[in-house]
């Protein structure tokens, strides 16, 4: 029961930082790849009816693990405290941002919020990025079950590490850039003219850099977190996964290559899922790693909730996302083809 609910919170996670990525990706991008005002609002029209939605599957992954993993999320809540504010302020101006923008036709106020945008955009999956690199280096978790991370110490890995250090920020840095590639995609499969172009333009140098920086993380990984390369081995479900995220890698040259940009906007999603997928089979049942001591680390074994409320609650759980998923279907099918920027008053 632990490992279902293991993957379930997993496969939400993973959910969200495709669905939400694309849209960070094109507010990281969109000073990049419109240069005017209608440019600008083509591209949040392209994101507009979706961006809102998106971060449901963020809410949808924390109450799971609320539900399933209630010891890990106090204390990665409690621990992560300052970075968790960080990332709230971060969603409330991207938010504000694309909500306001259009509010006054006047060109200070929109160079504002479009500059709130690409901030916003940029600091959220650098964050995400540095919380994942903490969970996969560990952090000082005690014989309480609960830790204090400040922002940074000597910026080194040990046993008392901070929030930032070179490892983290990497793997941030790393998260950056793969969505930005993302966005691209996604830019260039929804928007045509001027936008499209620079957007196919950008996402081959943007694509190289991630093949770059994921040799990278891989090879710090390794030094970090040699343990994750011994689970390979042990892991079936690492090796599928590790398959789909190398095939989806080369899905997106090939779909740029043919200008099938959807296929490539898929193949992006693909390897983001299963290099995130093949990560988690291979910190398997850990889920908060303790750099003290490893026999206070929180697993899904000694963290679960009682079987009786996972049981009652695991029918629900499908059903809301089969009828989530249904809604997206409606949602991508209503809003299909190339999207115009709308006229100056209506909408984004």
């Amino acid at each position: 029961m632990e490992m279902l609910w293991f993957w379930l919170v997993s496969v939400l996670v993973a959910i969200y930082v495709v669905m939400d990525g694309f849209d960070f990706g094109a507010g990281i991008l969109h000073l990049f790849v419109a240069k005017t005002n209608e440019e600008r609002r083509e591209v949040l029209g392209a994101v507009g009816p979706l961006w809102d939605g998106n971060e449901v599957w963020l809410l949808a992954g924390g109450g799971t693990l609320f539900l399933a993993f209630p010891k890990v999320l106090a204390s990665g809540f409690s621990g992560f405290y300052l970075a968790l504010f960080l990332v709230l302020w971060c969603i409330l101006l991207r938010g504000i941002s694309i909500e306001f923008r259009s509010h006054l036709q006047d060109g200070l106020w929109r160079h504002m919020w479009d500059a709130g945008f690409a901030v916003s955009s940029i600091l959220l999956p650098v964050l995400f990025g540095v919380a994942l690199g903490n969970v996969l280096r560990g952090v000082p978790l005690d014989a309480s079950g609960y830790f204090e991370l400040p922002l940074w110490t000597s910026f080194q890995v040990g046993a008392w590490p901070g929030l930032l250090d070179w490892y983290t920020v990497l793997i941030g840095v790393f998260a950056l850039v793969t969505v930005a590639a993302h966005g691209a995609m996604f830019l260039a499969w929804k928007t045509e003219g001027p936008v499209h172009d620079r957007s196919v333009a950008l996402s081959l140098k943007l694509w190289g850099l991630v093949v770059l920086m994921w040799l990278l993380a891989t090879v710090a990984s390794f030094l970090v977190t040699p343990t994750l390369f011994q689970n390979l081995s042990r892991a079936p479900l690492a090796w599928l996964a590790t398959f789909i995220f190398v095939a989806g890698l080369l899905v997106v040259f090939m779909g740029v290559k043919r200008q099938k940009y959807l296929l490539a906007f898929l193949g992006s999603g693909a390897f983001i899922l299963g290099i995130l997928a093949a990560t988690a089979a291979c910190v398997y049942p850990v889920m908060l790693k303790s750099t003290l001591n490893p026999a206070y680390s929180l697993t899904a074994t000694n963290a679960v909730a009682g079987r009786t409320g996972l049981n009652a609650a695991l029918g629900w759980w499908f059903i809301a996302f089969v009828i989530v998923l249904g809604y997206y279907s409606y949602l991508f099918r209503v809003h299909r083809g190339k999207v115009k920027a709308a006229a100056e008053g209506e909408g984004y």
